[in-house]
């Protein structure tokens, strides 16, 4: 099989003809208007889908009861941090229906499934500005998180087939960059208006990605690795093998990958869900401050996605995700320390960490396995983020309200990740390798 640059090829259409076994592969740059597009969809599911955690202290105090004189946790947010914690939970939790949209994509294709997931998603999004109560809201974001966590798997597959070896993980990056980019500039919005824009109309900003949907549509491309086999995967539909499910010899190996994602979300999930409000409600951070954090988090995690990229073309796959996951479950100790500054080191650091495993486990989970089940991986990875963050949220409020202790609360959700993270070494070193050669289908 031989591979050929396009640097500026026309969209391929979802619904075309399946191509032969034998066609020369059409490859893209990292930064190909495919790829780009890829990541400006990527961006706008995660504005929406960080709206939840960036506002969480403006929901508590709106739907909550907070006051100024008690020294609780529950009074000082308005919420106790066992509801806000099932709350999340249960978003987090209903992002477990991602797994049949990402499987479909193996079936209907990528590029059909992803703009239909990041619509959906970015409409319910919307709807929750209107929301009557905290459980509604709570109601409104589950609704729509299985959509958008649809479009951040899909997006990852995308990037991966549509690129070589060499620009696999820069492309990864890039999407991850633009995913992250629309996850704080949420914040940044929030922080920089101030009371000025209430939690509902912040929401409501979801509308503008939402009506430029239709020209990133046109750019976006189905990959021709998968319209190489989609005549396969039709013939698999047919003999009804069941949406989601791996065959029998890859199964060992997406348990592994399974695990180590589902404790790397065990520490991700309190870690990133509350930091908001812990900074703001209990250390007492300005939002300006807030905000400036984000930005900061913003720039440091462009070097760890530079450094991440780096790190799998030139250390391995393995060794990055191992090493970063490790300081990452490091970081969350120090982030719930105790103080204002040890708070925003730790955060930094986490982003920083986060950012360098991204290239490295986005690249090794596409190596590793064919073009027939990649996307139904990357939603069984989602699917084991959400359990593994669920968990951990759950378990982290739970202690945080019974101790009133967030660093015992850190500690423990955290040394289990590191426990874990050596276990990379089990995976096959994929670095250099085509996707065909790495796992053929």
């Amino acid at each position: 099989m031989t591979f050929e640059a396009a640097p500026h090829p026309k969209p391929t259409s979802a619904r075309g003809p399946s191509a032969g076994p034998d066609r020369r592969l059409r490859l893209h740059g990292w930064h190909d208007p495919a790829i780009l597009a890829t990541g400006a969809l990527a961006a706008a599911a995660g504005f929406a889908q960080f709206g939840a955690t960036s506002a969480l202290a403006d929901v508590a105090r709106s739907f909550g009861k907070s006051s100024p004189t008690g020294t609780s946790v529950a009074a000082e947010v308005g919420l106790s941090f066992t509801v806000l914690g099932v709350g999340l939970g249960t978003i987090r939790l209903a992002a477990l229906g991602s797994l049949p949209l990402a499987a479909l994509a193996d079936r209907v294709g990528r590029r059909r499934v992803m703009l239909g997931c990041t619509a959906l998603g970015l409409a319910v999004t919307a709807v929750a500005a209107l929301s009557p109560g905290y459980w509604w809201f709570v109601a409104l974001f589950a609704l729509g998180r299985p959509l958008l966590a649809g479009t951040n798997a899909i997006s990852g597959v995308i990037a991966a087939e549509e690129t070589r070896s060499r620009d696999r993980a820069k492309a990864i990056a890039l999407v991850t960059a633009a995913w992250g980019g629309g996850t704080g500039l949420i914040a940044v919005v929030q922080g920089v208006a101030g009371t000025a824009l209430s939690w509902r109309g912040l929401f409501g900003l979801v509308l503008i990605p939402l009506a430029a949907l239709p020209l990133l549509g046109r750019r976006l491309e189905e990959p021709d690795r998968f319209e190489r086999i989609r005549g396969a995967t039709a013939r698999a539909a047919a003999r009804g093998r069941i949406l989601g499910r791996a065959p029998a010899a890859l199964r060992r190996r997406l348990w592994l990958i399974c695990l180590l994602i589902t404790m790397l979300g065990f520490v991700t999930g309190p870690a990133n869900a509350l930091l908001f409000v812990y900074s703001e409600s209990v250390l007492g951070l300005p939002r300006l401050e807030t905000a400036g954090m984000v930005v900061a988090a913003g720039i440091l995690g462009l070097g760890g996605l530079v450094a991440g990229r780096w790190a799998a073309d030139r250390l391995g796959r393995r060794v990055t995700a191992g090493m970063s996951q490790a300081v990452i479950a490091l970081a969350a100790m120090l982030t719930y320390s105790g103080s204002a500054a040890a708070a925003i080191a730790g955060y930094l650091l986490a982003v920083v960490a986060a950012s360098v495993f991204a290239p490295a486990i986005g690249a090794l989970a596409a190596e590793l396995f064919p073009t027939g089940i990649r996307a139904t991986v990357a939603g069984w990875m989602s699917v084991a983020g959400v359990l593994g963050a669920v968990s951990g949220l759950v378990l982290f409020g739970v202690l945080v309200s019974a101790l009133d202790d967030f660093l015992v609360a850190a500690v423990v959700v955290a040394l289990p990740v590191l426990a874990v993270s050596p276990l990379y070494v089990r995976f096959p070193e994929t670095q250099g390798m085509e996707l065909e050669e790495s796992a053929p289908d």
